[in-house]
């Protein structure tokens, strides 16, 4: 018998990235907030800088509930599904925030309005054949403010670009109006980073330091940071990386109106009579309880989200939660972070140690920022090379053919070039097609018995071929900075589960092809809110962590403003 518990304002399910964001515009407006977390909540100790325990062993990640739901992949629906050993994400108070790199990218204006501006650039044609791409339902413009009140409030680092119009080269001159500065500058270069920004500049190109939720000095009386590169799926000891952990959620607790509940596994969430959120149902150390709500936000990450909205199935909603227009896993897109390109230099790059939030960041390629009228695809690439390299990881260094993978030359191999490779990290476009969508796999069951999430998608002609574009840039600018071999990785495939996910829960105007509206909240269910990459209907060429922050905090404003409206 479940125990119903006393009622409350607002629940927020997922306190990451995106739910560890809402709770706190929610709890200062003075509404009773409970965030339920299926993970646990952890402490600076559980991130002490241990490469075995964070990275090779994957802690805290392998003992997280996440393993226990991975989804399953398939390229298309007569294909059989395969399964990965780990889920990308974790669970934890902070979520993937705990242990993401930290990129803290805002998108570019041509990203809200992929279908306006390549139509009115190229022609309609371009758009390519099967993709179910829309505008967003508002522009970059409307966001700016939500980007500037996340990147103060719980800290980012770099360099302007562009304040108020006005270009700075230190920057990414081509980034959209900002209405200032970031709250502290950028992470410091190394000098091989220093010698990839002199190469990019000799071809023409603008690199600058990437945007990252990362302390460069003391910053809301936490630490800077100490470039030691522990903070790569092994979270911070010294809190200088921002995570929702130790910046909005504690906050949001100091009010007195935050209640975090860890350990929390919401199976479902439920409705009255006319179809309006009513509960929330959680299991907790084997107990099952009941949250009633007047209002409900899902921020449980792309999957997880899609997971329970299906899950969550009534009378009102016979095929699952706010899906009576079967829009609900529609348009799911990830980005392409597999299509890498690898380059061997003959000199050390002194990359011990570093962190992979400290780079150089080419946005020349990106969204529409060169003329497509001479390629056969739209949208691009951010190119972004790194410093981050341990012992333990430095033993797999890619011998580029040259040697085989073990006995006394693999040896004399890793002890020599063991610094002297990079792999390069390329964001690219991705577009949503009818084909590729999310659904719960007929098959494969989570421990309490719930179906997992089924990816059916792969990486489609347009986003191929932009793939093959970016590497062959990114080749170039390895070559400019003496690299002697490269290797590339394959342009095509399934989209596998992946940090990068997005779509699912589509925002947009039209309730025929969206899920929810463009403040977050159902176009079927009005007191229900979804944040999260799962309502974004295009990538970008960008980490999506910022936007995802953005989008909750305006979701959660919406809310408080319209409290009334909203919940009666």
């Amino acid at each position: 018998m479940a125990t119903r518990l006393p009622g409350t304002d607002v629940v927020v399910i997922g306190l990451g990235a995106a739910g560890g964001i809402a709770v706190f515009p929610l709890a200062q407006a003075g509404l009773n907030v409970i965030g339920l977390e299926a993970g646990n909540v952890l402490t600076k100790r559980d991130f002490a800088p241990d490469e075995i325990r964070n990275n090779v062993r994957d802690w805290p990640m392998a003992v997280q509930k996440a393993n226990q739901e991975v989804p399953t992949a398939r390229p298309n629906a007569q294909a059989p599904t395969m399964r990965l050993a780990s889920h990308p994400m974790m669970n934890g108070v902070g979520g993937t925030s705990l242990h993401y790199w930290a990129q803290s990218w805002r998108l570019n204006p041509w990203d809200f309005k992929v279908v306006s501006e390549v139509t009115k650039r190229y022609g309609s044609s371009r758009i390519p054949t099967g993709s179910t791409v829309e505008d967003w339902p508002f522009g970059y413009d409307e966001l700016e403010q939500y980007y500037d009140k996340v990147e103060w409030e719980v800290g980012v680092s770099g360099n302007a670009g562009n304040v108020n119009g006005k270009k700075d080269p230190k920057g990414n001159i081509f980034e959209a109006p900002r209405k200032r500065e970031y709250p502290m500058p950028a992470l410091r270069w190394t000098g091989w980073l220093e010698k990839m920004a002199d190469a990019a500049k000799g071809l023409g190109w603008h690199p600058f330091a990437g945007p990252a939720s990362i302390n460069t000095r003391s910053f809301q009386n936490r630490s800077g940071c100490m470039y030691h590169g522990f903070c790569n799926r092994g979270g911070c000891h010294v809190d200088a990386k921002n995570s929702t952990a130790v910046t909005t959620i504690p906050r949001a607790e100091a009010t007195g109106h935050l209640k975090v509940v860890s350990r929390a596994m919401v199976t479902s969430i439920d409705v009255d009579r006319q179809g309006r959120v009513e509960s929330v149902t959680y299991l907790q150390d084997g107990q099952e309880y009941v949250q009633p709500a007047k209002a409900v936000i899902l921020a449980s990450y792309t999957y997880e989200n899609t997971r329970l909205l299906l899950l969550s199935k009534s009378k009102a909603y016979p095929n699952g939660l706010s899906n009576n227009h079967a829009q609900v896993g529609k348009h799911y897109i990830s980005h392409h972070q597999g299509a890498g390109v690898t380059a061997l230099f003959p000199y050390d790059l002194k990359a011990w140690y570093g962190l992979p939030a400290q780079g150089v960041a080419v946005d020349n390629f990106a969204d529409d920022n060169f003329d497509h009228s001479g390629h056969d695809f739209i949208g691009g690439g951010n190119l972004w090379v790194y410093s981050d390299r341990r012992p333990i990881g430095a033993a797999n260094t890619n011998t580029f053919g040259r040697v085989p993978s073990w006995g006394a030359a693999w040896k004399a191999w890793i002890k020599e070039n063991a610094d002297r490779t990079n792999t390069s990290y390329i964001q690219k476009t991705t577009l949503p097609y009818e084909t590729n969508y999310l659904d719960l796999d007929p098959q494969v069951k989570d421990p309490y018995g719930f179906p997992v999430i089924r990816i059916t998608a792969e990486y489609k002609e347009n986003e191929q071929k932009v793939a093959a574009f970016t590497q062959d840039k990114m080749e170039e600018w390895y070559r400019a900075a003496g690299a002697i071999d490269i290797i590339r990785a394959p342009v095509g495939g399934t989209m596998i589960p992946t940090t990068h996910a997005y779509g699912g829960t589509r925002m947009g105007d039209n309730p025929e092809t969206n899920v929810v509206n463009r403040y977050g909240f159902s176009h079927e269910v009005p007191n229900l809110g979804i944040v999260g990459g799962s309502v974004m209907g295009t990538s970008g060429a960008r980490n999506p962590t910022l936007t995802v922050q953005a989008l909750a905090w305006r979701s959660a404003e919406h809310l408080a403003k319209n409290w009334k409206t909203i919940t009666t």
